[in-house]
């Protein structure tokens, strides 16, 4: 039986795109359950910054990934904006329970041919199987399941995209995925005495 992990994502996210491009090594031992949450809302319950809100670190990281896809041979394209609004995709996403066959065609839309799926909306219904005419939801109960996604993420110590959740622990960005394998390999790992030294390191910027 294979062993569930939680996907957490962001159609925003180029990295999300990075990672279910890279996943087919871990599609045998793992049930990947895509999972989505809303990264600004994520950042905001965790004071924290994104990349694009700084302007040197944006630049860096736009071009890190231009180097990462060509690494990886895959197709890449920024949108015209970024970063766009993604909270309608995401609301649309989660309606639609999208399994991964769904998200790849979406992250294609964005992140290989450089759509915007905001200003795009039509045509990004019609790229992940829907009608032309569907409506951006805005069903409260799906604007209310998408925060609750979002807090549950954050609950679990998620605080990036993308993110995988096996039991209790986080492995986060495309980076992770030979620590995944290792972990599946070792799941005591995180029990090690290396690992547990790391909780004691004194943090002096929150420490008295």
């Amino acid at each position: 039986m294979k062993i569930k992990a939680y996907f957490y994502f962001d159609i925003i996210s180029p990295y999300a795109y990075f990672f279910l491009k890279s996943r087919k090594v871990l599609e045998d031992r793992l049930e990947i359950i895509p999972t989505p949450i809303f990264f600004p809302g994520l950042l905001r319950l965790q004071d924290n910054r994104g990349p694009a809100e700084v302007p040197e670190k944006r630049i860096y990281t736009y071009q890190f990934c231009v180097w990462k896809a060509q690494k990886l041979k895959l197709p890449f394209q920024f949108p015209k904006r970024h970063p766009f609004v993604s909270i309608p995709a995401q609301r649309l996403l989660l309606q639609h329970h999208a399994d991964l066959t769904m998200l790849d065609k979406a992250f294609d839309f964005v992140w290989a041919q450089g759509h915007d799926p905001e200003l795009e909306w039509e045509e990004f219904c019609v790229a992940i199987g829907l009608p032309k005419n569907t409506p951006k939801p805005q069903d409260e109960n799906i604007k209310k399941a998408l925060i609750e996604s979002t807090q549950t993420a954050a609950n679990h110590g998620v605080f990036g995209v993308p993110s995988i959740r096996i039991d209790q622990q986080i492995f986060w960005g495309v980076d992770s995925i030979d620590w995944i394998l290792e972990y599946l390999t070792k799941p005591e790992m995180f029990s090690e005495k290396e690992y547990q030294a790391v909780h004691s390191i004194i943090n002096p910027l929150i420490e008295k």
